[in-house]
């Protein structure tokens, strides 16, 4: 009969690439928490990650009435917009007030988007307090972290479940600051699921793509379990992403 993993198991086998531990050298010490940045009504509570299973360029996409519709939903914060490297999915990334009004937003409207498509579609919501220490050490931009324009952007999600306190994202923090490209990460743990997941920008798509096809499979396979990522290209994206105030980009001037 297989043993379920305890906390110290998970710990043990959290081990990054053996490049990535190279760049970890301090390993398992843990880092000073960074000051809590003061919170404004636009401080997220939680995360929303949606993806709809069609293929279209973005700028053929209605994007501009989808954006109208979003903006009246209750609680909604901001929206990054995704378009699927490969396959041109569309999706997206949001920031709401509450995981009330996130649940409402999955569970009542964004059904409606896809709907119309006649297509299926993935949603997640994540809880945003969890994480917040993490993203912030990451100079997560929803928590004032620099605007660097991105190129692309990671979404990735592990098939395991633990809470994100007993992760070791101090840690794997300090080994992700090394990596080629990387401007900022969003940590996220599944709402109910307690998966462990990021939204990374990167710099360029090739960065993106080095990290998701090349890196990060090593990670996954040190903890043995199954793995969801996904690659978008953020050029395509921008203006629909500035038009429903995603963090990732500066207010125009």
């Amino acid at each position: 009969m297989t043993e379920t993993p305890t906390n110290a198991d998970f710990r043990e086998r959290s081990r990054l690439s053996r490049r990535q531990l190279l760049a970890a050298s301090a390993g398992a010490l843990l880092l000073p928490s960074l000051p809590k940045a003061q919170e404004t009504a636009m401080t997220p509570k939680a995360f929303v990650y949606t993806e709809v299973a069609i293929s279209v360029p973005f700028d053929q996409a209605p994007w501009q009435e989808i954006n109208e519709a979003i903006r009246q939903q209750p609680g909604f914060l901001n929206k990054t917009w995704l378009s699927g490297h490969g396959n041109n999915s569309l999706g997206g990334f949001y920031g709401f007030d509450s995981i009330e009004n996130a649940r409402k937003f999955v569970t009542g409207y964004f059904p409606s988007e896809p709907r119309v498509f006649g297509v299926a579609h993935n949603t997640r919501v994540f809880d945003a307090e969890a994480t917040a220490a993490a993203s912030r050490d990451m100079g997560a931009v929803q928590y004032g972290g620099a605007k660097d324009a991105p190129g692309a952007f990671v979404y990735t999600e592990l098939q395991l479940s633990v809470p994100f306190g007993d992760a070791p994202w101090q840690a794997r923090n300090k080994a992700l600051k090394m990596l080629p490209g990387l401007q900022n990460k969003v940590w996220l743990s599944g709402l109910q699921t307690q998966t462990l997941g990021g939204f990374d920008a990167f710099d360029t798509l090739d960065h993106a793509l080095d990290f998701a096809v090349n890196m990060f499979p090593d990670t996954a396979a040190g903890l043995g379990c199954a793995f969801y990522t996904r690659v978008f290209d953020a050029s395509v994206t921008e203006t629909a992403s500035r038009a429903m105030r995603s963090p990732y980009y500066s207010p125009a001037a």
